[in-house]
C-alpha cells in the first residue's frame, strides 16, 4: 500500500513538472520560419503583428506577436482563403476546416485544422502566442500556405459552432512561404 502511494505521488509530481515545464514560461528559441503572415488591421482597427509557422516533427509551431489589441483574449484562427481585401476581413472565408469537423480547442478532438484558440493581450495591448499544433501542415489537404490568419475582437469560447463566438475580425494576414 505504501509503495503504491509513493508511486502515485511520484506520478503526480511528474505530471505537474511536465505541465509547468511546458507552460511557455521557459525560454524557447524562435525556430526558422517555414511560413509567415504579416497581420494588417481591418477597417477601424490599428492591429499589427507577425505570425510565423515552423514545422516541428509532424507538428506545427505557431509563434505570434500582435500589437494594439484590447487587453484580454482574442480568437485566433487560420481561415480558408488567403484574401484579406474585404474591409471587415470577410473575404478570408470561414475557419479552415478541410475535414468538416466541429469547432473546438487546438489539438482537441473534434476541432478544425484552423482552430488555434486565443491569443491573450496584456495591459499594454501586446499579445504573444507560442503553440504547438498537430494538424496544420505546409502543403497537402491540411496545407496552410495561401490561407489567412485572423485575429478576432472577442475570445473564442472553444465550443460554439462553427466559430467559437469570437466576434468581428480585427486583423488579417495571408500565410506565405517564409524566406
Amino acid at each position: 500500500m505504501y509503495r503504491k502511494l509513493l508511486v502515485l505521488i511520484a506520478m503526480l509530481f511528474a505530471i505537474v513538472g511536465l505541465i509547468v515545464g511546458c507552460s511557455g514560461d521557459a525560454y524557447q528559441p524562435i525556430p526558422k520560419a517555414d511560413a509567415v503572415a504579416v497581420l494588417m488591421p481591418t477597417a477601424g482597427n490599428t492591429i499589427s503583428g507577425t505570425v510565423i509557422f515552423a514545422k516541428s516533427g509532424k507538428a506545427m509551431r505557431v509563434i505570434a506577436e500582435v500589437s494594439n489589441l484590447s487587453p484580454g483574449a482574442h480568437g485566433f484562427h487560420i481561415h480558408e482563403f488567403g484574401d484579406c481585401r474585404a474591409a471587415d476581413g470577410s473575404s478570408a472565408g470561414g475557419h479552415f476546416n478541410p475535414d468538416n469537423s466541429s469547432h473546438g480547442a487546438p489539438n482537441a478532438d473534434p476541432s478544425h485544422v484552423g482552430d488555434l484558440g486565443n491569443i491573450v493581450a496584456d495591459e499594454s495591448g501586446v499579445g504573444k502566442l507560442d503553440l504547438l499544433v498537430a494538424r496544420p501542415d505546409l502543403e497537402g489537404p491540411n496545407g496552410i500556405i495561401g490561407r489567412s490568419i485572423i485575429v478576432h475582437a472577442d475570445p473564442d469560447d472553444l465550443k460554439t459552432q462553427p466559430t467559437g463566438n469570437a466576434g468581428a475580425r480585427i486583423a488579417c494576414g495571408v500565410i506565405g512561404i517564409a524566406r
